[in-house]
C-alpha cells in the first residue's frame, strides 16, 4: 500500500517529468486553430488540431500582445512553447510564445487584415482624398534625418524650386518607436498649420523595415490629417498602407519631391505662354470689337438718322390720324343714341302729360289719387299742375261705378 498516491501527488509527478523532457521544453507544433478566445484579460485560448488528434493552448497576454495578426478559426499556424500539464484539471496543454501563419508570414496576415479592415472602414475611398496644393508656401517632411530619402527630397525640391521652404520633422522610420514618432510628427504639423502640404516615407527595405508605414496609428493619423500628405516609401512595386489612405502615393521619396514641388522653370514657361495667349486673344477681341464697331458706324442709323426719324414720324402720324378718325366715330355713335333715349324719355316724361291739361292729385303724405273712394269729404289733397300747384279740400266724393 506504500505506492498508493493522491491525485494532485499523482499529477505533480506527471508535470515533473513533462518539465524534465527538454524537447517539451521548447517545441514547434503545427496544425489548425480552433476555437479561439482573446479574454478580456489579454490572454488567448485556443485548441491545435489536425485531423487525428488536438490538444489545448494557452498564449498569455505578455506574449500575446506582440501578435501582428489576428488569429482566426481554421488558420493554419506553427505554435512555439512548452509543453506542461496544467494541474487543476490533470491534463497537458500547450502554453504558447508565438504563434506563426503556416505557409505565409505573420506581416503578410496581418497586412491584408488591415487592409480589410480600412477598406471596409472606407478610408481608402477617393472621395475622401484632399487636392494637393498646385504651388504651396512650404513643405513639411517626416522621415529620417540620416536617411538618403531626406538628402533625394531635398536636391529635388531644391532643383525644382529653391524658393519654397522645407520644413523637416525628423522621426524614426522603422522599430518600436516609429509608429508614435511618425504619429506625433502628422499631428504637430496639423497644428501648427505651418506648412501646405506634407510628404511621409522612408527609402526601400523589407517588410519587417517597413512596417510602421502599415502600423494602425499612423494610417488611421494620416487619415484624420487636414493638411495633404504624399507617401513617399521607397519601394516600386508593393505598397504600404499609408499609400492606399494618403491623399498621393509616390513610389519612391523623389518622385513625391517632383509631384509636390512644382518646377519653377516650368512655371516660367507656363507663364509666358499664358501671357502671349493672354496678348493674342485680347488683340483678336480688340479687332472684333473695332470690325463691329466700324459696320455699326457706317449702318444708316448712325450714318443718316434723320431718314430713320422721319419714316417713324411718318408713321406716327399715321397712328395718330387713325386714333382720331376712330375716336371721332365712337363720338357720334354715342352722340346718336343719347339723341334717341332723349326723345323716348320725353315721350315718356310725366310733365309732359301734364302740360296737355292733366293734373296729378296727391293726398299730402304723398299718395296718388287714381280712385274717388281713395279720399274721405273735407280730406286735403294737393293738385300738381303743368305749371304750380294747388292744395284744395274735397267737399264731396262721387264714385264712378261704370269706370
Amino acid at each position: 500500500m506504500n505506492n498508493i498516491y493522491t491525485v494532485s501527488d499523482l499529477t505533480k509527478y506527471i508535470k515533473s517529468i513533462f518539465d524534465r523532457d527538454q524537447k517539451l521544453l521548447s517545441i514547434f507544433v503545427k496544425g489548425e486553430l480552433s476555437n479561439f478566445k482573446s479574454h478580456y484579460s489579454g490572454h488567448c485560448y485556443f485548441t491545435l488540431k489536425d485531423a487525428g488528434s488536438q490538444i489545448k493552448g494557452v498564449m498569455f497576454k505578455s506574449r500575446a500582445q506582440f501578435l501582428k495578426f489576428v488569429p482566426r478559426d481554421g488558420m493554419k499556424v506553427i505554435a512555439c512553447g512548452q509543453i506542461t500539464v496544467f494541474e487543476r484539471d490533470g491534463q497537458y496543454q500547450l502554453y504558447a510564445d508565438q504563434l506563426i501563419p503556416d505557409g505565409v508570414g505573420e506581416l503578410s496576415i496581418a497586412f491584408n487584415q488591415l487592409k480589410e479592415k480600412f477598406m471596409a472602414e472606407g478610408l481608402f475611398d477617393d472621395s475622401r482624398k484632399k487636392k494637393l496644393p498646385f504651388l504651396p508656401s512650404s513643405v513639411g517632411i517626416i522621415t529620417s534625418p540620416t536617411g538618403a530619402a531626406l538628402r533625394d527630397i531635398i536636391t529635388v525640391a531644391k532643383r525644382r524650386h529653391p524658393g519654397i521652404p522645407l520644413i523637416l520633422y525628423p522621426v524614426q522610420v522603422q522599430g518600436i518607436e516609429a509608429p508614435g514618432q511618425i504619429v506625433q510628427a502628422i499631428r504637430e504639423f496639423n497644428k501648427l498649420k505651418n506648412v501646405d502640404i506634407i510628404i511621409a516615407g522612408r527609402g526601400g527595405g523589407s517588410i519587417e523595415d517597413l512596417w510602421a508605414f502599415n502600423d494602425e496609428q499612423v494610417v488611421r493619423a494620416i487619415a484624420a490629417s487636414h493638411i495633404p500628405i504624399v507617401s513617399a516609401v521607397g519601394h516600386q512595386t508593393d505598397y504600404t498602407l499609408a499609400d492606399f489612405v494618403a491623399d498621393c502615393r509616390a513610389a519612391t521619396p523623389s518622385q513625391a519631391a517632383e509631384i509636390v514641388v512644382p518646377d519653377v522653370y516650368e512655371l516660367k514657361r507656363y507663364i509666358t505662354t499664358l501671357k502671349s495667349m493672354l496678348e493674342t486673344n485680347m488683340r483678336s477681341y480688340i479687332r472684333q470689337r473695332r470690325q463691329i464697331v466700324n459696320q455699326l458706324r457706317s449702318s444708316k442709323v448712325f450714318a443718316q438718322p434723320e431718314k430713320l426719324f422721319a419714316a417713324r414720324r411718318q408713321l406716327l402720324d399715321s397712328y395718330i390720324e387713325r386714333l382720331g378718325q376712330s375716336v371721332r366715330k365712337v363720338i357720334a355713335d354715342k352722340r346718336q343714341t343719347v339723341t334717341i333715349n332723349a326723345e323716348k324719355l320725353s315721350v315718356l316724361n310725366p310733365l309732359a302729360v301734364l302740360g296737355r291739361g292733366y293734373s296729378v292729385v296727391r293726398t299730402q303724405d304723398g299718395q296718388v289719387i287714381t280712385n274717388a273712394s281713395q279720399v274721405q269729404p273735407e280730406q286735403k289733397l294737393d293738385i300738381i299742375l303743368h305749371q304750380g300747384q294747388l292744395s284744395v279740400a274735397v267737399s264731396k266724393t262721387k264714385e264712378d261705378l261704370h269706370g
